[in-house]
């Protein structure tokens, strides 16, 4: 996981969403918060570092209440002025709000669980979030470790991105939301239960969109941005021809 890179644009993100009328619309303004990400950049690596040696796994009962807990002071350490961990009748999640008096507000959805793991199929251990020299495919650094793509480093990358903007003397061009559950690698099955609740859904009412912290560096180093996605859907469709009228009255073999 390369995260220099994830930090600026993290920062542009914030920007785009904050409108052309921000604060941050000048490379000039870029300049002071992207000297703040290189001096912070040890700093931000240990905190991702240390994020992934705090596992939490849905499907082993693994983590919990502990990695929410851990989520919520990430939270407030990047500046959310509240952070609170909400009780499901499944894993808790966290409900957070950072009001930097803009006009506008982002939502930003964040996981703070893990897939799961065999350590014997790991070139080192998916806990240690070791550093190494990665060469085939010529990467450089990295850091290896359960969640360092899939999703703590480029939340990580999102929370240095705030430290570093604070770091300078900045103020945020939107107000931010977030809603980070510990289930998502099971189905998310009682998130509902998270943006349902009267608090959270009266604060993501007043979103203009939301937004999820994704890898999208490429091997040539272009970060690709993403302004949208499409949702997902479980469902079984049930077509019946005699109910049509104009179709088979009963069974047929799938190939027909």
């Amino acid at each position: 996981m390369r995260i220099h890179r994830h930090f600026t644009a993290a920062v542009i993100t914030l920007a785009i969403f904050g409108g052309i009328q921000c604060s941050y619309s000048a490379e000039d303004d870029l300049a002071p918060i992207k000297a703040e990400i290189a001096k912070r950049h040890d700093e931000a690596v240990k905190r991702l570092q240390d994020w992934i040696g705090q596992v939490s796994i849905a499907a082993e009962n693994r983590g919990y209440p502990k990695g929410a807990e851990y989520m919520a002071k990430l939270a407030r350490d990047a500046g959310f002025q509240q952070a609170t961990v909400i009780n499901t009748d499944g894993k808790p999640g966290v409900f957070a709000k950072l009001d930097a008096g803009a006009p506008k507000t982002i939502g930003l959805y964040f996981m703070y669980d893990v897939k799961q793991f065999d350590p014997a199929e790991w070139t080192s251990s998916p806990t240690e979030a070791r550093i190494v020299d990665k060469q085939k495919p010529p990467l450089g650094k990295v850091i290896i470790g359960r969640g360092a793509v899939n999703q703590k480093g480029p939340e990580a990358a999102f929370l240095a991105a705030l430290h570093a903007i604070r770091g300078a003397g900045k103020t945020l061009p939107v107000n931010l939301v977030m809603v980070a559950e510990g289930e998502e690698e099971i189905g998310s099955p009682h998130i509902p239960q998270l943006v349902r609740r009267p608090d959270v859904l009266d604060a993501l009412k007043k979103c203009v969109g939301v937004f999820m912290p994704s890898a999208t560096q490429d091997l040539d180093g272009i970060v690709t941005v993403n302004l949208g996605s499409k949702g997902v859907i479980e469902l079984e469709l049930i077509s019946d021809g005699e109910k049509w009228g104009r179709g088979p009255a009963k069974d047929i073999h799938s190939s027909l």
